[in-house]
């Protein structure tokens, strides 16, 4: 490969781990082109890229981002999984896809700028997705207003009752 290609890659690889939310290291070994190309397909409807790239370039492409983190896991073959916008759908599709492929292994990722470990990496995978996530975050912000407005339209009715067995007691008497 031409060193301006490899600069290239390197480059493109750099802005990839500046913009993404996770980045989720592999060991494909075992698995053959069929088999990497299912998972490539998988990981693409949940919008996650999945490249195959020398370790040199890794390496170089890691510096200055958050994957630096975990540079010393560039080791053997190497794949990575990125995803820019939700962080739980590439450790959902690789976690499943490990258990069925016994010969995928996952290694390392990082989320945040924080380091995750094989088993931090299933743990994610457990959780709701993206769209879950946001509507029960949708439903507590509206939960909240509208018992607001149930305890204050409970107010004037309350009164009205209050009112109304006063008059009732005065009419008694």
């Amino acid at each position: 490969m031409k060193l301006e290609k490899k600069k290239e890659i390197v480059r493109e690889l750099k802005e990839k781990f500046a913009r993404s939310k996770v980045v989720i290291v592999t060991d494909y070994k075992g698995l053959d082109v069929t088999t990497i190309n299912d998972l490539r397909r998988k990981l693409g409807e949940v919008d996650v890229e999945y490249k195959v790239v020398k370790n040199s370039l890794l390496i170089r492409a890691s510096e200055k981002t958050d994957s630096e983190l975990i540079r010393d896991s560039f080791k053997g073959p190497s794949a990575i999984a990125v995803s820019y916008d939700d962080p739980v759908a590439p450790a959902k599709v690789l976690t499943k896809f490990a258990e069925e492929n016994k010969n995928l292994e996952i290694k390392v990722g990082v989320l945040n700028g924080k380091v995750l470990d094989p088993n931090a990496i299933k743990a994610l995978s457990r959780l709701p997705g993206r769209e879950i996530l946001l509507g029960q975050l949708l439903s507590t912000f509206s939960g909240v207003p509208t018992a607001f407005v149930r305890v204050l339209s409970a107010l004037p009715a309350q009164l009205l009752n209050v009112l109304q067995a006063v008059k009732s007691q005065k009419e008694a008497a």
